[in-house]
């Protein structure tokens, strides 16, 4: 593992390093001290460590995934599709990004990625991955799969692989059904458990060398426990806490492609509420530089020696997810806030339940040119939010995009695909430093009936959106929302917003 941190970062943040050592706030957090956090913290600071100890149950669980692997294959199953929303999503991606095992994530109700993820199904298993199973997405998802098992003559039973804490609401249904199921560690929060069950079985299934990872884990550890200054995670959390609190993360031109999505979620909901937080960017930092953006810290994976006020940072895979972990937790300290808790997703996901129930609102039609003049305005303080409600794609024109976004506001910028973004980096949005501007496109799409609700694909996305607005305004922001007719671009939408 390595971290080198430039002279200018290194003197900002020397405060904060020598607090976190004398409070000795690594070691007690591998001890599952849950009281550092204060005492409103500790009843769910208490039920969210066991993140720091996943080697036992890493290698337990392995066998189990290796031989449901080979059972899958041997019958013919070459493609594994994920439903889980988040952390549970967002690491199993990386992880098999960076070994070229094939995944198909499923984190989102667009009926067209939807369509995407039901293709092929002779050769496919689902896993669905969620603590309670009540999340609104993994259901409609699993429920869309079932039916569609059924309706193609193959037994559920047979594809179906379930990844849920002990005696949840899913893990109860799963039993009944027969459904081969998974126990997670109710012990470990969603955004912290990429090397748990909902990190190891769909990618273990997908073919990614789990074995590794925990390996890799297991040796890191004991350089994380030391409360030192050669400790990476308190040099990274002493450097992320300080007076630069926009951590721009630039992950390109490695093999860990969408590592920075995966920390951008866990730093994100860990530290955004109460007012406070540290606002996670992925992109190149450099942008935001060039442009006058306040408040930057940038940051690279790179084995690189840091200019002056940069961070770079390297390691397996399994290394950064251990050290990001334990950053993310020791900003909480520093910062004073409880960084296992999520107080504002539930209002977007409320707010949503209350859309799908009237569908009443309306959408105001803008033209690009107010809110282009409206994103040219942006305070310093501020940051700007893209939010695409839409079939999630890989395209080089994002990143093109949100650099002009950034020269067109002068602010940090920051892209989203709903509603997955709901469920991480959302609680930020709701709850984090203020300021944000927050633009929403609504993709139009041919709707998918969600079987046995009132309710389609199409009609939820749109609630989501116009739920997570709401709640937005109703907090002092501004929201500009534009639908994007069926068929058309969205990110050539964007295109013209910017060119």
């Amino acid at each position: 593992m390595y971290i080198s941190v430039g002279t200018a970062v290194s003197e900002e943040s020397k405060g904060n390093l020598e607090r976190l050592i004398e409070g000795q706030i690594a070691s007690k957090i591998f001890a599952k001290d849950s009281t550092i956090w204060g005492p409103e913290a500790q009843p769910e600071a208490s039920i969210r460590l066991g993140w720091t100890d996943p080697i036992d149950a890493g290698n337990d669980l392995i066998p189990e995934i290796v031989k449901l692997r080979d059972e899958l294959r041997a019958a013919g199953v070459s493609r594994i599709v994920l439903c889980g929303m988040g952390g549970s999503s967002l690491a199993p991606e990386v992880i098999c990004k960076s070994e070229g095992a094939e995944l198909f994530v499923l984190d989102s109700t667009s009926p067209s990625m939807v369509r995407r993820a039901l293709e092929n199904l002779e050769s496919t298993a689902v896993v669905v991955s969620s603590k309670s199973g009540s999340t609104v997405e993994t259901d409609s998802q699993k429920r869309i799969f079932e039916e569609a098992f059924e309706n193609n003559g193959i037994d559920p039973k047979s594809r179906m692989v379930i990844v849920t804490d002990p005696q949840s609401p899913l893990m109860l249904d799963s039993q009944k059904k027969g459904y081969t199921i998974f126990e997670a560690d109710p012990n470990v929060g969603g955004r912290y458990s990429a090397l748990t069950a909902f990190g190891l079985v769909p990618s273990g299934l997908a073919g990614a060398n789990i074995a590794k990872l925990i390996a890799d884990a297991k040796a890191v550890i004991p350089a994380l426990r030391m409360d030192s200054a050669d400790n990476p995670a308190l040099v990274l959390a002493s450097a992320m806490s300080g007076p630069k609190s926009r951590f721009v993360l630039d992950d390109a031109n490695t093999k860990l492609e969408g590592f920075a999505d995966w920390a951008e979620q866990l730093i994100a909901e860990s530290t955004g509420k109460n007012s406070k937080g540290i606002l996670p960017v992925v992109g190149n930092p450099e942008v935001e530089i060039s442009a006058g953006s306040k408040g930057v810290l940038p940051a690279r994976i790179s084995s690189s020696e840091a200019a002056s006020d940069w961070v770079h940072f390297d390691g397996s895979l399994a290394e950064l997810f251990m050290v990001l972990e334990l950053a993310t937790a020791a900003s909480g300290w520093l910062i004073g806030i409880n960084p296992f808790d999520q107080p504002d997703v539930e209002s977007a996901k409320k707010a949503a339940r209350e859309s799908l129930e009237s569908m009443s609102q309306k959408i105001e039609p803008l033209g690009l040119g107010q809110i282009k003049a409206s994103l040219e305005q942006i305070s310093a303080d501020g940051y700007l939010s893209v939010q695409i409600y839409a079939n999630r794609v890989n395209d080089n024109r994002l990143v093109q995009i949100r650099e002009k976004l950034v020269r067109l506001s002068g602010v940090p910028v920051t892209m989203g695909w709903g509603p997955r973004f709901l469920h991480s980096t959302g609680q930020f949005h709701k709850g984090g430093t203020p300021g944000g501007v927050f633009l929403q496109l609504i993709q139009s799409d041919q709707e998918l009936p969600i079987p046995g609700r009132d309710f389609g694909f199409q009609k939820l996305i749109e609630a989501q959106a116009m739920g997570d607005a709401t709640v937005l305004k109703d907090k002092g922001n501004q929201v500009f929302t534009v639908v994007v007719e069926q068929g058309e671009d969205p990110l050539g939408l964007l295109e013209k917003l910017v060119d």
